[in-house]
């Protein structure tokens, strides 16, 4: 007969500490996870290094020096 008694009690615990546990992944979630952060040109630059061509923003812009004659 105890057992049927503790059974509704130890629901309730689970069922708190549940809660609790969801209450603060959320609270985490809002403080650090609330805006994503991008690199400016972050997905020329992930794909240049996937894809293994050369980024062309590391790239030099200068051309090269013309040969007189």
């Amino acid at each position: 007969m105890s057992a049927s008694i503790r059974y509704p009690k130890l629901v309730k615990e689970l069922a708190a500490i549940l809660l609790i546990k969801l209450a603060l992944l959320l609270a985490i979630k809002a403080i650090w996870f609330d805006h994503p952060t991008l690199p400016a040109e972050g997905e020329r630059q992930v794909s240049a290094h996937l894809l293994g061509t050369p980024d062309p923003v590391s790239t030099p812009t200068s051309s090269p020096a013309k040969e007189s004659p």
